[in-house]
């Protein structure tokens, strides 16, 4: 297994050196494509070869011919499995977020733009499960790779692959797409401390009340929320548990400082600041975020929470 590891690494260096770096969306052309036996193709190749060689000295017109038509018929599949590969179009969004210890969501779309039907693909990055999708003729189809995150920071995957043993799976064929995949790491929401940060006109608490004046939208339910907050109509429709919020209009905006987290670890600071930012956002309240050597200003909403986890995210400790 760790002779496979380290062929399979060397190739991808290899392949990497050799087309560069690609762009999206990426058609995937002939000479992209490899194609090797897998372990069954290798033992019905022997199995073929043994069959040849009784048929040959035996003098077995039964054995030579059921060997030549299991040899045209794997000569067949290899062709199949070359060209269900052959000019899918791929694209994928090359930035995604997610959370340390949780995972992230890569969203792919291939389209088949030939008058072929394609089966058995699958979508791999490293450290990740395989995503399969089928594609009818001159369909698009959607698929999202599940990449588990175990640490804080930015992950770059470098190059990722579609592979593909249909039919039979007798061969494998696969090929390597060179377009880096960033997904950016926040660290895990936690901290028992208040939050009391700067704001624009004096002193202001980021706990401040929750209003009750203003719809802010509906957010995922979590533990602990109040029953008359649920939105029953959501739940009605099949739709995943969800809970109406409502922002503050009269709270102040405050500056989530990370000096402000003296006596801390920089891990415990940044974690602290992602469960205080997302208080707030909760709550529909106006926020900054102050780090060392960087700023992301004041505001709200889905856009400016995910720019302050990205900057928890890559953020590297003086």
């Amino acid at each position: 297994m760790r002779l496979q590891r380290a062929f399979a690494a060397r190739l991808r260096r290899w392949a990497a050196r050799r087309h560069g770096e690609d762009r999206l969306p990426h058609r995937i052309g002939r000479r992209r494509i490899y194609i090797l036996p897998t372990r069954f193709g290798a033992v019905l190749a022997m199995m073929l070869v043994a069959m040849l060689v009784a048929g040959l000295n035996y003098g077995s017109n039964l054995a030579l011919g059921f060997a030549f038509l299991m040899a045209s018929l794997a000569i067949v599949a290899m062709h199949h499995c070359h060209r269900n590969l052959l000019d899918v179009v791929v694209d994928v969004q090359s930035d995604a977020d997610g959370f340390a210890g949780g995972t992230a969501l890569l969203p792919f779309t291939l389209r088949n733009a030939a008058g072929i039907d394609r089966y058995d693909l699958e979508v791999r990055c490293e450290g990740a499960e395989p995503a399969i999708v089928h594609l009818r003729e001159g369909a698009v189809a959607y698929v999202q790779v599940v990449v588990p995150c175990e640490r804080r920071g930015v992950l770059v995957l470098r190059q990722w692959e579609l592979r593909t043993r249909f039919p039979f799976g007798w061969f494998r064929a696969w090929t390597y797409v060179h377009v880096p995949l960033r997904i950016h790491v926040a660290p895990v929401p936690r901290g028992e401390r208040e939050a009391s940060s700067t704001t624009g006109a004096g002193q202001g608490h980021a706990g401040s009340r929750q209003g009750d004046e203003e719809f802010a939208g509906l957010r995922e339910y979590r533990p602990g929320d109040a029953l008359k907050h649920m939105a029953w109509k959501v739940i009605a429709r099949g739709q995943p548990a969800a809970v109406r919020h409502y922002a503050d209009p009269q709270a102040d905006p405050a500056w989530l400082d990370y000096e402000d987290l003296g006596g801390l670890p920089a891990e415990d600071r940044l974690a602290q600041l992602c469960r205080w930012l997302l208080d707030r956002e909760a709550r529909g309240a106006r926020y900054g975020l102050r780090l060392p050597g960087q700023r992301v200003p004041l505001g709200s909403g889905a856009a400016h929470r995910r720019a302050c986890l990205r900057a928890l995210a890559g953020f590297t400790a003086p």
